[in-house]
């Protein structure tokens, strides 16, 4: 039996900018952090020479054709695993569809189990490549490095991404005040809608390879905001940095599909009580409002009061592994 594990993330700054079609014409960065919630993958050895496969679904294949699940097919096609009599779960601790990355973390978990399964060593730059190769060149999805990197390297790390498609990961380099700070600060609420990032993606993905205006101007700041905010979180400057992120949302939430009333309610709610700035984490449309609390017990107790579910974390520093 095999089980790797792999991180969820929020994005601290930049995200958008890692999309091909911004990237490869401007550039990109982003700053992102891997937290202590994770999918995990489960794979062993069956007696019978079919695939099952557990997930949202329970599938059982003769071939790598018939199997549905288009990451898990994929990606054992990639692998070359020629062994039929496989049995593969996940499991996560938070649904996907939450603006956490899941999909990211799902496929460098999958190959990070499969390739030991082999008894093949990965690097994490490697494993994160490949898990890009199969969602975006093979799958064809619209959607951005960030999930596949983070969710390998673990960490709260930067991002460049350059125009030719590599990729350069560094950590962010902050003191360990600023660092429990952070983790002491920032506060998840479920907004209670989930929804599909590539079809948000898409309209962002369709935009920027059609040069519009309203769109690039948007990701040029965003990507400027990704910098400022490398530049205060490493002189320790949460304040500056908590309003970045309202800055960033004020400006993302501009965009089609990205906020509602419920959602705007809620943040203005939160700002209201005890929160500095804060953002809708992911493509947007739903899933989680990220928020840096100036009183974080004023926080955490208002939304409890209205019944929004918090998630608590902390930062995970050691990304895709294997567990058993």
């Amino acid at each position: 039996m095999i089980i790797t594990r792999s991180p969820l993330r929020i994005t601290l700054g930049g995200g958008g900018t890692d999309l091909p079609s911004y990237y490869q014409e401007y550039g990109g960065f982003l700053i992102a952090a891997s937290i202590d919630k994770y999918v995990y993958i489960n794979i062993n050895s069956r007696f019978i020479n079919r695939f099952l496969l557990k997930y949202s679904h329970l599938e059982e294949a003769d071939t790598l054709e018939e199997i549905e699940h288009p990451i898990i097919r994929e990606a054992l096609r990639f692998v070359g695993v020629k062994d039929k009599n496989l049995e593969i779960s996940s499991m996560a601790d938070i649904p996907a569809g939450t603006g956490l990355g899941s999909s990211g973390s799902f496929v460098t978990a999958l190959l990070k189990a499969l390739r030991t399964y082999q008894k093949d060593f990965i690097h994490q730059k490697e494993l994160a490549e490949q898990a890009c190769h199969i969602e975006i060149d093979i799958l064809k999805e619209p959607i951005g490095k960030q999930d596949q990197y983070i969710s390998s390297y673990g960490g709260i790390t930067c991002f460049e991404f350059s125009k030719d498609g590599n990729v350069e990961a560094f950590p962010l380099k902050i003191s360990e005040e600023t660092l429990f700070n952070l983790e002491d600060n920032l506060l998840l609420f479920f907004t209670g809608y989930s929804r599909s990032a590539s079809l948000i993606l898409k309209d962002q993905d369709d935009k920027s390879k059609n040069r519009d205006k309203r769109m690039l101007d948007s990701l040029h700041l965003v990507k400027d905001i990704g910098y400022q905010s490398k530049e205060v979180l490493q002189n320790g400057d949460l304040y500056k940095f908590a309003k970045l992120l309202d800055i960033h949302w004020q400006n993302k939430k501009k965009r089609n599909g990205m906020s509602n009333d419920n959602i705007n309610e809620l943040y203005d709610y939160a700002m209201n009580n005890g929160a500095i700035g804060g953002k809708l984490i992911g493509a947007g449309g739903g899933g989680f409002l990220m928020f840096y609390a100036k009183d974080n017990k004023q926080l955490r107790y208002a939304m409890m009061k209205i019944g929004i579910r918090e998630v608590r974390f902390k930062f995970d520093f050691e990304g895709t592994k294997v567990i058993i």
